[in-house]
């Protein structure tokens, strides 16, 4: 079968900072090529729906299937199906993706008629049988899948994720990812799944709190296959397991892969192995992002991180120390007030390290989404970005907005201003001596994407699309929040997506 894979629009978030190649596509559209299908990627970060227009006209896809890992990519995506039932009679349309996993039913509701199902759970393994059921019949039987007259079994997980390998050769503007000044800059998946358990995220929800590594082989013969020089580890947590960071590391040395990385990890996994850290700090780990996600012990309670403001300000002193930069995100409570924004501001100043902000915002999928007591001001899906609020502010909505990108234009005037540009001279002319202007064109965008005007005039867009309203959790049993459930080791076992005891928190 020929089949159209799309990635949608950008998101405001990643206007400036960032636009990474869509890596779970490219991994559904490596298994659908082992299944033996005709397979294309638009993505439109990097490409206009006049492009997309043009190739489903061109290539006539029995099957489209559209990525939805946010979820204020859900109207837009829903239009794309509509279209394409209009322009291509006959095609089967099917959502996937981490986000529209929770919300499945209510999506293809909402759709009336557009969308044919939606896949559930990991789409590597969705997605072969999915197109053998569209071909010939049986979709009700298919594990991961959720269609209008029903659901079918349980989503199945990976055995492996060593394969499918990602189709890279599928994208055709690679160029035009980037992350900071790492331009342009690859992907690649070394571990998935989170075993702590945040009550602001689904990582852990998604994959029923399992964790699963690549095999050290694997993992350093796909990166040795990335032409690009900069390469991102999307791992929510890098590095859990040190003995694995080792064997990669190794394998890398042995090869001689020399890159340039960007990872995501935990202040306590850092402290507890600095020397993996540093290992990959001589490898070419430059940029690290830590989601200290609040500056005091109340906060970082009340999102169940499981980390003391210590142990994070130690964290940083580790990583300055090994001289690799790092991004720190905090968490913006609606509920703050001007001077809970001051204090931010001050220390967003004090620290050397880039400081974002995020709104707490309930997903689906999240355990706050149905435990939050304040309601929902909108249920409009465009908002739900994390740079929206989208419950009710202490603030008025217009102070409210004004204060966070006062707060955020600090990130401007430390990073991305004159100063920096000038500071990171060399970096800047090498990227534009090889035609990367990604960088270049973030120093200067900040205040045309981050205005209080513009946010505050989001709310008052016509609705069409809505989120559906969260429900209460029975019995506080926190499994019915998962996509995935793992298997449960016999005694004296471990199954491969079971991560030991010592990496597991206590819930």
């Amino acid at each position: 079968m020929r089949l159209l894979l799309v990635h949608p629009s950008a998101l405001m978030y990643s206007e400036i900072f960032l636009r990474l190649e869509p890596l779970g596509l490219e991994r559904v559209a490596g298994a659908a090529r082992e299944a033996g299908h005709d397979v294309r990627i638009v993505d439109l970060q990097t490409q206009s729906h006049t492009d997309l227009h043009r190739l489903a006209a061109s290539f006539r896809p029995d099957a489209i299937g559209v990525s939805l890992n946010y979820l204020a990519n859900i109207p837009e995506a829903i239009e794309i199906a509509r279209r394409a039932k209009r322009s291509l009679p006959g095609v089967f349309v099917f959502f996937g993706g981490h986000s529209v996993s929770f919300i499945a039913e209510e999506v293809l509701q909402q759709a009336d008629g557009a969308v044919d199902a939606v896949a559930r759970g990991e789409g590597e393994t969705v997605v072969g049988p999915l197109l053998e059921a569209v071909r010939d019949g049986g979709l009700a039987t298919v594990p991961g899948v959720v269609a209008p007259d029903g659901r079918g079994p349980e989503p199945r997980m990976l055995h492996t994720i060593d394969t499918p390998r990602p189709a890279r050769d599928l994208l055709r503007h690679r160029r035009r990812y980037f992350i900071g000044e790492l331009d342009p800059c690859a992907s690649i998946e070394f571990t998935r799944g989170c075993p702590w358990d945040c009550n602001f995220c689904s990582a852990w929800t998604f994959y029923g709190r399992s964790y699963r590594k690549a095999s050290p082989q694997a993992a350093a013969e796909e990166m040795a296959g990335i032409r690009e020089r900069n390469v991102f580890i999307v791992d929510d947590v890098a590095f859990i397991r040190p003995e694995h960071g080792d064997a990669i590391a190794a394998e890398l040395e042995r090869r001689g892969v020399r890159k340039r990385y960007y990872l995501e990890t935990r202040a306590d996994v850092l402290l507890r192995n600095v020397e993996v850290f540093e290992r990959w700090s001589r490898l070419g780990l430059k940029y690290m992002f830590l989601g200290m996600e609040a500056i005091d012990a109340e906060g970082l309670d009340l999102y169940r991180k499981r980390v003391s403001p210590d142990e994070n300000f130690r964290a940083l002193e580790v990583a300055r120390r090994l001289g690799i930069s790092v991004a720190i995100n905090l968490i913006v409570d609606p509920g703050w007030d001007v001077e809970r924004f001051r204090t931010v501001r001050e220390f967003a100043t004090a620290v050397p390290e880039i400081v974002h902000l995020t709104v707490m915002t309930p997903y689906p999928g999240t355990e706050v989404w149905h435990t939050e007591s304040r309601k929902l001001t909108t249920r409009d899906y465009r908002l739900f970005d994390i740079q929206h609020a989208v419950v009710p502010t202490t603030l008025p909505l217009d102070v409210f907005y004004r204060e966070l990108v006062r707060t955020q234009a600090v990130i401007n005037h430390k990073h991305l201003g004159l100063c920096t540009a000038l500071g990171a001279a060399r970096v800047l002319a090498a990227n534009l001596a090889r035609g990367q202007t990604n960088f270049a064109r973030m120093l200067w965008r900040f205040n045309r994407v981050y205005n209080p005007r513009r946010q505050l005039a989001d709310h008052t867009r016509p609705v069409r699309y809505e989120l559906p309203l969260p429900r209460p959790l029975e019995a506080g049993d926190r499994r019915q929040l998962y996509i995935h459930s793992r298997p449960v080791p016999t005694r004296g076992s471990r199954t491969a997506a079971t991560p030991p005891e010592d990496q597991r928190p206590t819930p």
